[in-house]
């Protein structure tokens, strides 16, 4: 990284279209913040995907680099919370949306906004869970808080994502027998692997279903929204609940009161992108003892900037499974 500039992923707006290129970026443009990082990894996300391709309204501002979350080494800092050194992780808060993100070798913060890295995790490690893990390790610690026994069945939709994959991953690890729906057949292995006891093809969950159905599962995480989620709503044991975190599947959510007011049923919303320091804290520390040796090598893949161009077009398109890594400092 040259001392007056940096490389990254930059998006510009041409004519009302995104367009993506790798540029040398003078480090005079970072934006205002206390704490600047020279940024080691990020991770590829689908609202990342949607950003580069311009197939959502992610990017609120232009110029604008990408990346809604990054792990890095704090250069300079002027907050007492952070010295020069200190390894850092930066998820949510509008990154890569209305400041810039971690596709950049450097990024400027308030330190606000930033977390510690966790004893026992390296910063390859973080964006190996990145925003994903952090939204799943939030899911599950909601369904805890509601009082979900380790004894009851957890279904997991949208289960070969980022999120789900990692879902399925801490709530087999935590002893829950875990159902996880995918509309990929040749994922049904994979995740067996990662601890799903059942798979159940997506397309049960796809089709609108009575208000309610049978009572097959004391919880779950869904990472899909729509008809999807009312079907799952439909189909929850009295007092179970369900964390909601994701609307890949649609915004609408075309179900009835029934299964709140005859079976105490609790919906959950779950956001990562401004939730409070001290859950976030908690919440990387545990992603830190639960996978000490990071995630299982069959749910991670690495990429360069060079290849984020292409990566967000496979992602969109539900070409990736698990999580892909940027390698920033090394492209």
């Amino acid at each position: 990284m040259a001392e007056g500039s940096f490389k990254a992923l930059m998006l510009r707006n041409e004519e009302g279209h995104p367009r993506a290129a790798i540029e040398q970026v003078p480090s005079g443009l970072l934006p205002d913040g206390d704490v600047t990082i020279a940024v080691h990894y990020s991770s590829l996300n689908y609202k990342d995907g949607l950003a580069i391709t311009g197939r959502g309204p992610v990017v609120r501002t232009y110029p604008m680099v990408p990346g809604i979350d990054l792990s890095g080494i704090v250069e300079e800092s002027a907050s007492p919370r952070f010295s020069k050194g200190d390894a850092v992780i930066l998820t949510g808060w509008g990154v890569g949306e209305t400041r810039w993100g971690g596709f950049a070798q450097r990024v400027r913060a308030p330190a606000e906004f930033l977390v510690p890295l966790p004893g026992g995790m390296d910063l390859r490690q973080a964006m190996e869970f990145g925003t994903a893990g952090l939204t799943a390790m939030l899911c599950v610690e909601a369904l805890e808080r509601h009082g979900i026994a380790r004894s009851a069945p957890v279904l997991v939709t949208g289960a070969g994502g980022g999120v789900g994959s990692i879902a399925v991953s801490i709530l087999g690890k935590l002893g829950y027998p875990v159902a996880a729906s995918s509309g990929r057949l040749e994922l049904h292995d994979y995740l067996k692997d990662l601890g799903a006891a059942e798979v159940i093809p997506r397309e049960t969950l796809a089709q609108p279903q009575k208000p309610l159905g049978p009572e097959r599962w004391g919880a779950a995480v869904d990472t899909v929204g729509g008809t999807t989620l009312a079907t799952v709503l439909a189909g929850i044991r009295y007092g179970g609940a369900v964390a909601a975190c994701g609307l890949a599947g649609g915004s609408s959510l075309p179900a009835t009161v029934m299964p709140f007011i005859l079976r105490g049923v609790a919906l959950l919303g779950v956001d990562s992108v401004r939730c409070p320091a001290e859950r976030r804290t908690r919440a990387w520390a545990r992603l830190a003892e639960l996978f000490p040796e990071g995630l299982p090598r069959q749910i991670v893949a690495l990429r360069t900037l060079e290849e984020l161009i292409a990566s967000a077009n496979d992602i969109i398109e539900g070409g990736v499974r698990g999580r892909i890594v940027v390698d920033v400092a090394h492209s």
